[in-house]
């Protein structure tokens, strides 16, 4: 037991190893607590969540973020704020290049740091304080990473509430990072193997489909037979009873007519349709994968994908009581993948006959922009209009990013990720507008191009 002297500096220094003793504690309970949710917590977020909660209250800390990378686009993600409800509205989902700030420095280095006053530090990002309204003081970063030591995110708490935070904060910012990012990586290995199996899965059901549609290819190919031989057998009995009994001919050949005229088309679109889903059941694979099949550019009008898109949807379109329409201009042939740009007209035009009631219309227009560089000009545009019932601002905003959502009941977004993944294809832009009420209106805008940058030369057909 230590005794008090005269000058008291024992009582001053048991009180000081007391509150380093305290703030250690916590620490621990703080790495603990998160230990603990990594076995307990099956959402990745409410992991994540719970460790900056956690982080900013070990470190008596104002606010934080929890960035995360995209290894694409080169940026780092506001993934999960803890802030004052407004910044947090602001930053959660906001992209900044992945060099760019504090966050971005700790990033590249790998290695933490302590920022005791961001008014002397030149590369913090000030543009975030200017649109957010948050005023930074002082702020730890440490670097997430994976478990070969390469940065996946970024952690930063801020504004310390008492003081400037200390390298015992750092410690701890650090290990409880190190939580986060093997979370994360948990995570991605984990949705790594489910893709495989759904992949796998999706081969299986391709498989099947194939074996499904072939019989129905089979029949209608002897259908088209048995229609052909009957009227070859027709015209013969019309040559020789036409004189004798030419009203029952005439009242035949009315009977039949339409059926003579509609059965090369019926069956021509289920021969069409039945390719067509395989294709597609196997594009949705490499959906589900990320990835896209290898493009085969060729120079082609696009308003023959069109007509061939409208051919098997206008019987939807009818069924559903909403007229749809093809206001064909004149536009330059241009080099494209007929099968990737069919199946991102399609589908944006079967994802707007449903949202249209009946007596509405659905309405593709194809045109040439101006004369000029891509995209202000040089372009074809397919603009895919309807008279619906529109989205939501926030859903409209959206729609073509990592966060799309589908508006239908169990929808997956795949239909929307598939339209983006062909106008990338061809380097090309997609928008959208909408009002609630008052219909959709989709326009897709590819360069017009007659000769593939060298890159690409081994895609053209």
């Amino acid at each position: 037991m230590v005794t008090k002297h005269d000058g008291s500096p024992y009582e001053e220094e048991i009180a000081r190893l007391r509150a380093a003793l305290a703030e250690r504690q916590r620490q621990i309970d703080a790495v603990h607590r998160i230990s603990q949710a990594l076995y307990t917590k099956t959402k990745l977020d409410d992991l994540l969540r719970e460790t900056l909660q956690v982080s900013l209250e070990t470190l008596d800390a104002n606010s934080g973020s929890l960035y995360t990378h995209d290894p694409e686009k080169h940026e780092l993600v506001f993934a999960y704020v803890i802030a004052e409800p407004e910044v947090a509205a602001v930053l959660t989902g906001r992209r900044m290049p992945d060099t760019q700030g504090i966050a971005g420095e700790v990033f590249q280095s790998g290695i933490p740091k302590i920022t005791d006053d961001v008014a002397k530090e030149a590369r913090h990002y000030r543009e975030v304080d200017r649109e957010s309204g948050y005023v930074t003081r002082n702020m730890i970063t440490v670097p997430l990473k994976a478990a070969e030591g390469k940065p996946i995110g970024v952690m930063q708490v801020l504004n310390k509430a008492s003081g400037v935070f200390s390298k015992q904060d750092l410690e701890v910012l650090t290990i409880l990072g190190q939580q986060a990012a093997t979370a994360i990586e948990n995570a991605r290995l984990h949705e790594e193997a489910r893709l495989a199996e759904v992949v796998k899965l999706m081969g299986d059901i391709s498989h099947d489909i194939k074996n499904m549609i072939t019989p129905v290819v089979t029949c209608s190919q002897t259908l088209e037979l048995l229609f052909q031989q009957l009227f070859m057998d027709l015209d013969q009995i019309y040559a020789r009873h036409e004189k004798e009994h030419p009203e029952l001919i005439q009242e035949v050949q009315q009977a039949v007519d339409f059926l003579r005229s509609f059965y090369p088309e019926a069956i021509e679109m289920f021969n069409d349709g039945a390719i067509a889903t395989q294709e597609r059941v196997r594009e949705i694979a490499d959906c589900v994968k990320g990835i896209i099949a290898q493009p085969r550019f060729e120079l082609v009008d696009v308003n023959d994908v069109v007509a061939r898109v409208i051919k098997p949807l206008s019987l939807v379109a009818e069924k559903a009581g909403v007229a749809l329409t093809h206001e064909r201009g004149e536009v330059a042939l241009t080099l494209v993948d007929q099968k990737q740009l069919y199946n991102a007209v399609y589908n944006l035009v079967n994802n707007a006959i449903p949202e249209t009631p009946a007596g509405g219309s659905v309405t593709i227009r194809t045109y040439d922009g101006p004369e000029g560089e891509f995209p202000d000009g040089g372009y074809v545009m397919i603009e895919v209009a309807d008279t619906g019932r529109g989205m939501p601002e926030e859903v409209r905003k959206r729609l073509f990013t990592e966060d799309a959502v589908s508006t239908k009941p169990g929808g997956t977004g795949l239909g929307t990720k598939i339209v983006k993944n062909v106008v990338d294809v061809h380097q090309g832009r997609i928008s959208v507008e909408s009002e609630l009420g008052k219909g959709t209106r989709f326009y897709m805008r590819l360069p017009i191009r007659t000769e593939l940058p060298e890159a690409d030369q081994s895609h053209a057909a």
